[in-house]
C-alpha cells in the first residue's frame, strides 16, 4: 500500500509561538487516521497546514507523491469537510452538490449524473430538490459530505464535522461517514477532541498536546 499524505519535520510558528513541532506523520492511501487532542493541540492547525490554509514554516509535505509546501489549496486535490456545513443557502441539494464540477467547466448533464450517483451513496437521491433550510442536521452534514465527495479527491479532511450535532445523531454519523470512507476506499484524516469518537471511527489514533505527536 502506497503512502498517500507524508509530513516530515513540519514546525508552524505564528511569532515566536511554536504551534506544530517536527511533525513526521506518514497517512497510507485508504486509511482513516483521526487526530485527537484537547483545545489548542495543533490539530486543527495541522490540518489547515495539509489543506493549505495555513503555511508551513519549516519541513516538507508530500501527497501522492508531490510536495505540496507552496501550492495553493484549490491545487491540492483535497476536499474538507467542517462542522458549520458551509452550504449555499440560496441553492438546492443538487445545486449544492454540482457548483464545483460547473465552475471547473464540467458539462451540465455529466455534473447532474455525478449528483445523481453521490446522493444515491449518501441517501439524498429523495432531497435534490429541497434548500439547506428544509434539511435536518444530518441531512446537511450529509450535503457537505457529499459535496466533497463529487469532487473525488486524494484525501477527504474533516474538521470536528459532527460537534454541532445532538448526542444520538453523532452516533449514527459517525457510522455513516466510517461506511462512506470504507465504500468509497478514500484517504481520511479526521480531527477531533472526542476519544471515543476517534476510536470508533479511525484505523490509527494520532495524539497531540502542545504541538507534538504524542503517540
Amino acid at each position: 500500500m502506497t503512502n498517500q499524505i507524508e509530513l516530515s519535520g513540519v514546525n508552524k510558528y505564528y511569532g515566536a509561538y511554536h504551534a506544530l513541532k517536527n511533525i513526521d506523520l506518514t497517512i497510507r492511501k485508504g486509511a482513516f487516521v483521526a487526530l485527537v487532542g484537547p483545545s489548542g493541540c495543533g490539530k486543527s492547525t495541522l490540518l489547515r497546514a495539509l489543506a493549505g490554509l495555513e503555511s508551513i514554516s519549516e519541513g516538507n509535505l508530500v501527497i501522492a507523491g508531490d510536495r505540496m509546501n507552496n501550492v495553493p489549496p484549490r491545487k491540492r486535490d483535497l476536499a474538507m469537510v467542517f462542522q458549520s456545513y458551509a452550504l449555499y443557502p440560496h441553492m438546492t441539494v443538487e445545486e449544492n452538490l454540482t457548483y464545483s464540477l460547473r465552475i471547473r467547466g464540467t458539462k451540465k448533464a455529466e455534473a447532474k449524473k455525478a449528483a445523481d450517483d453521490v446522493a444515491a451513496i449518501t441517501g439524498l437521491s429523495d432531497l435534490l430538490h429541497r434548500y439547506p433550510r428544509e434539511l435536518s442536521g444530518g441531512q446537511r452534514q450529509r450535503v457537505a459530505m457529499s459535496r466533497a465527495i463529487i469532487r473525488n479527491p486524494k484525501a477527504f479532511l474533516f474538521d470536528e464535522p459532527l460537534s454541532n450535532l445532538d448526542a444520538a445523531l453523532r452516533v449514527h454519523m459517525r457510522k455513516e461517514i466510517r461506511a462512506l470512507h470504507d465504500r468509497l476506499g478514500a484517504t481520511s484524516v479526521y480531527v477531533t477532541h472526542d476519544q471515543i469518537e476517534a476510536m470508533t471511527m479511525a484505523d490509527h489514533v494520532v495524539v497531540m498536546r502542545q504541538g507534538v505527536i504524542e503517540q
